[in-house]
């Protein structure tokens, strides 16, 4: 019996450990050459595994999903509320479907488009707590930098120290993790790669791009230093998730322990 309930307790370690929770804010090119309209797609998912799509905003006490928080843009320094853009939709993934939504937005103007998406906590039956990932993304116009190293005194933030859109392959990406504007020492912080097409047209994650050569290498954890700082090699050109874990400042979320979580997506492109 006891050696039953070890091998339950290493599976369920596995898998969480395995495959990471990400808040996914997608588009598909992070720098654009002229404004035009893009479309945006919020899907609850593990990105390298495509093994679970989370229905956005399940809550443990209704079977009714709570709507996003916050959804916005900055530029220029400018706050533009987007909440009112969400359309849910049903997002299909290679292995179930989930609640997610799709947004459109007309990025015209020079510089950065900032975004970020605060979705309702998420119930994690397996663990009886909830995640909540206060994600940012990136958009940039003609080249001129604005607003992509803003900080936004976020219950949890990673501010960049690297431009999102203009990593080139082989480089790296760093960045400060905070939370309500302080870092966050030695923050442990997940690391995922979107291992998959990305289909808009019908909502749906397509084939992988790799295959891991170990279940490690699927979610890479690494940590931040005393002032909350990290630094990670991109080795391969697309789209890159950090998640700090529990870095924000709410620990607690209808009676239940709440993950309060900073997310960022960068992008980066091979040289050729």
């Amino acid at each position: 019996m006891k050696n039953i309930v070890l091998t339950l307790a290493l599976t369920i370690l596995w898998c969480s450990n395995s495959f990471a929770h990400f808040q996914m804010l997608y588009t598909p090119e992070s720098a654009l050459n002229t404004g035009s309209k893009i479309e945006l797609r919020h899907v609850f998912t593990h990105p390298f595994a495509d093994e679970h799509t989370m229905d956005m905003g399940k809550q443990h006490d209704s079977k009714e999903n709570n709507p996003v928080e916050a959804f916005y843009v900055i530029n220029k320094g400018k706050k533009k509320d987007l909440l009112g853009s969400l359309k849910a939709i049903t997002w299909k993934g290679n292995h179930n479907s989930g609640a997610a939504y799709q947004s459109q937005y007309k990025a015209k103007r020079m510089g950065d488009h900032l975004f970020v998406m605060q979705p309702a906590p998420y119930y994690e039956a397996n663990e009886e707590a909830y995640i909540q990932q206060i994600t940012k993304m990136v958009i940039n116009v003609a080249g001129a930098p604005t607003d992509w190293d803003k900080e936004l005194g976020l219950k949890a933030e990673i501010v960049p120290l690297t431009k999102p859109y203009s990593i080139w392959t082989g480089s790296t990406f760093s960045g400060i993790v905070k939370s309500n504007g302080k870092p966050v020492p030695f923050a442990e912080i997940e690391v995922e790669f979107l291992n998959r097409d990305v289909d808009l047209a019908a909502n749906a994650m397509g084939k992988a791009y790799v295959e891991a050569p170990h279940d490690s290498f699927v979610t890479m954890g690494i940590k931040a230093d005393q002032d909350g700082k990290f630094t990670f090699g991109i080795p391969k050109a697309g789209w890159w998730g950090f998640c700090a874990l529990g870095a924000g400042s709410d620990t607690e979320y209808k009676g239940k322990e709440l993950s309060q979580d900073a997310v960022i997506w960068v992008q980066a492109k091979d040289m050729k």
